[in-house]
């Protein structure tokens, strides 16, 4: 059995790679958006709601200015959901953790850090910033591959599995959360071109612009993205994919622990409101409500994990 301890640094060594990640794409997804703004959209303000981080960016600069939101989320040390500030935290846990990993894991995290270290030493102009995103996004997926294709599938996996995907749902459920309640300036412009084209946006913010076409051949329209993002089990970010995975990995701790707690619980709850017949159904019920109640779900089971298995 591992130390609490390890179970912890590998649990957080991979929520934090998967933050960075999804900080790119959300900013990614904001300069997309932002080439297509009109009067009274708010697509920096989104982005930060997105990220957990609107209060704490207010508190320093107050009104939505592009500069200031990149670096915000690039770069700047009073936010510590920050692509830097998250890849720092992620190679802090790996070096705790590093005789649980494989040598290719360590060094493809250390190369992480360094490369987005160099990318990210000053502000990044507006024209650079998607090759920047583009190079941030390529790190962690090296990574993610590395620890994938050389790590054992034991506790050492399915810690690393659990943050990753606890991270990733929640991301999820918020993009879609602020895109439904915050993105529009009004309920008339629903069905438009740009309620059209700010969904195109969130699918590109998880790289399932193409496998959404694959999927379903008509244009975009809001239930079948909703549909595709929570239920689809087959989309590697989706709720139902996320949820997947989380439930694969506490199986597994679960038989070779000899013991199930109170995050079990929890996540069949998670599991029993994702067990509906069509995302109608939730769109029917309100779907910032399902939203909002994922998030708080995952959150708990976030909690739960760690006090199970005895983060430090």
């Amino acid at each position: 059995m591992l130390l609490g301890r390890t179970a912890q640094g590998l649990y957080w060594m991979n929520r934090y790679v998967e933050r960075a990640e999804n900080m790119a794409r959300l900013l990614e997804t904001g300069l997309r958006m932002s080439l297509t703004s009109t009067a009274g959209t708010d697509e920096w303000g989104s982005v930060l709601m997105s990220a957990a981080a609107d209060s704490a960016y207010k508190a320093k600069h107050g009104a939505y200015e592009e500069e200031k939101v990149v670096d915000f989320i690039l770069r700047d040390p009073d936010n510590a959901s920050s692509v830097m500030a998250a890849l720092d935290s992620a190679r802090n846990n790996g070096r705790m953790v590093r005789t649980a990993l494989t040598r290719d894991t360590w060094e493809s995290l250390n190369e992480a850090w360094l490369a987005t270290r160099t990318m990210l030493g000053r502000k990044v102009e507006r024209r650079d910033l998607p090759k920047v995103l583009s190079g941030i996004k390529r790190e962690t997926a090296l990574f993610r591959g590395a620890y994938y294709n050389t790590q054992l599938r034991n506790e050492i996996f399915d810690f690393c599995q659990l943050g990753t995907y606890i991270e990733r749902a929640d991301n999820t459920a918020r993009i879609l959360d602020v895109k439904y309640y915050v993105l529009l300036p009004s309920v008339s412009w629903v069905g438009s071109s740009l309620d059209n084209y700010q969904w195109e946006s969130i699918l590109r913010s998880v790289s399932a612009h193409r496998s959404y076409r694959f999927v379903y051949e008509a244009q975009y329209r809001p239930q079948n993205i909703a549909d595709f993002l929570i239920l689809n089990v087959r989309m590697p970010r989706s709720l139902a994919f996320c949820v997947r995975f989380i439930e694969e990995s506490l199986a597994f701790r679960a038989a070779d622990y000899g013991a199930r707690h109170a995050c079990h619980q929890t996540l069949d709850a998670m599991k029993a409101k994702l067990a509906v017949a069509s995302v109608r159904d939730i769109i029917d019920v309100g779907l910032h409500e399902f939203l909002a109640g994922i998030i708080v779900d995952n959150n708990k089971l976030g909690a739960e994990i760690a006090e199970a298995y005895r983060f430090a």
